[in-house]
Order: C-alpha cells, then structure tokens, then sequence
C-alpha cells in the first residue's frame, strides 16, 4: 500500500510540473493588450490559408481573433482602391504597450516581392500605427499591398479609428517606395530616405510646398540617390500630402530613430568603402542626438 501511495504522489507531482500536451509552446493570452489579431488574405485558398497560418504560427497562440481583408476594403481605407483586387497576404497582429513601438516581420520573405519590412513600418507610421508587432506571410510571391490594408482593419476591428486620409497617404508612401526601388535604388536606400525626409518634416516643420521640395533635394542630395524627374516629383508629391496631414510629429521621435538605427544596419551591407560608412554612422547619430534634443 505505501508504494502504492509513492507512486500515486509521484504521478501527481509530476503533473503539476509538466505542461499539458500540445500547450506547451502555447503564447497565453495577454488580458490586457488583447489576443493576436490574424488577417487573411480574401482570395487564400483553403490550403494556402493553411500555409499562411502555419508560416504565422498561428497555433502558437492560446487564442486569436481571426478576420478576412478583401478588394472591399481596399475601397475603405484607399482612395483609389480596386473592389476587385485579389487579396493574399496577410498578417498577425500583436498589440504592445504605449512606447514599446512597431517591429515588423516578413515571415515568408520570398513571397513578399516588393514591400520591405521597413516600408511597412514607415507606412504604418505615417497611417497612425504604433505599438505593434507584426507578422507578414504570403503563401506565394506577392508585392504585399494587401497586408497593410488588413493590418488597417485589424485596428478597426480592435476598436482604433484610423484617419482614413492618413491611410490613403500610407498606402501612397508605400507606392512611391516600391517604385523608387524598382526604378534602382535599394530598397535600405529608399526607407533611409523616406525616413530622414520625415524627420526634417518634423524638425522644420514647413509651410509650403517649395520648402517641402528643398528638404527633398537636400536629402537626396545628402544620401547620393539620383532620381528621374518623374520620381522626384512622386516624393515630392509625397511628402507635401504628409506636411498637410494633422500629425503630431513629435510622437514620432523614438519610432523613427528606431527605424533609423533598422536602416543604417541594412545599408551597412551595401557599402564596402570603411570610410565612407564611418560617415553615414556619424550622419544617424546626429540624428538621433537632434531627435533627442527636438523634445528635451
């Protein structure tokens, strides 16, 4: 009887111990932030949208909230946008606390041709997005447009109401982007760009759109990038919509000396010449301390 009873004790220890099958690596629900938002894309097949979950690892989680992007919603939350567009990437939305910032990943990076992580971020950003980690996966190659109106309506559905002329004008960041990096620059270049011309946005705060165009050409003239007078006004288009929006830039600060520190690591890779990367090492920390001082 007494083994009986030290086995019995035994079982019972190791019970309290160990996890229970199949939740061991489960992610338990964060009651204050929400569960993970999943966004699928609305032309998945049934076997694609598993691929998709099984590259998101959407069993991971205890629990998710699940919801369906279409080309409808693209007509919400973009001007110009195709009810008729197919839908196929998709994204995993974790919520953060206030001043933790966005982390963006591409999960399936071959599938997602033309967006970079970077650009979903500065997009995000500019659309009123922060606070954020999120996860991006196509289950074959697409430019990856869709993502960022499913992320938009993860927030919507979340409770968060967007500035829909935000979002149109994150949705036309993301176009000038992408063409910038099919015209030939890389696509670190491009994101090292946008990112520093909003910075100057902010710090300089300008009126009009001449002043919008000098920060421009100081900028590409800074960073060597030559650019065909069609793309030139395509930013300058850009940025001149951003200067106009109701943002307080000033909440950008860490957000996007975040995104500068991503960046210079990216472009790191591009350049051989020592010397000449000591100087762009020495150009991000400017600015980072002149970010700093914007709000000390």
């Amino acid at each position: 009887m007494k083994k009986i009873i030290a086995v019995l004790i035994a079982v019972l220890a190791m019970s309290t111990v160990l996890p229970a099958a199949g939740l061991a690596n489960v992610t338990p629900i964060n009651e204050k932030l929400g569960v993970p938002i999943v966004v699928y894309g609305g032309n998945l097949t049934e076997a694609e949208r598993e691929s998709v979950a099984s590259s998101l690892k959407v069993a991971d989680e205890a629990e998710v909230e699940v919801i369906e992007v279409t080309g409808q919603d693209l007509v919400t939350y973009i001007k110009d946008g195709n009810p008729r567009a197919n839908m196929y990437s998709s994204a995993k939305i974790s919520h953060k606390d206030a001043g933790d910032g966005l982390v963006i990943q591409i999960v399936t990076p071959d599938n997602i041709t033309e967006v970079t992580a970077e650009m979903y971020a500065n997009a995000m950003l500019t659309a009123g997005i922060e606070d954020a980690t999120v996860e991006v996966a196509a289950p074959k190659p697409v430019t990856g447009h869709s993502a960022l109106v499913g992320i938009y309506k993860a927030y919507e559905v979340a409770g968060v109401e967007l500035d829909t002329e935000r979002t149109d004008v994150a949705n036309d960041e993301l176009t000038v982007a992408t063409e910038l990096a099919d015209s030939g620059v890389d696509d670190a270049k491009v994101s090292e760009l946008l990112t520093e011309i909003k910075q100057q946005i902010a710090e300089l705060n300008p009126a009009t759109r001449e002043e919008v165009e000098q920060i421009v050409s100081d900028q590409l003239e800074r960073l060597q990038i030559e650019l065909s007078e069609e793309d030139r006004q395509l930013l300058i288009d850009l940025m001149d919509r951003i200067r106009q929006l109701d943002i307080d830039f000033s909440k950008w600060s860490t957000q996007l000396e975040d995104l500068s520190k991503t960046i210079e690591g990216k472009v790191a890779d591009l350049i051989d010449n020592e010397g000449f990367w000591e100087s762009v090492k020495r150009f991000f920390r400017n600015i980072a301390d002149s970010v700093r001082s914007w709000f000390n």
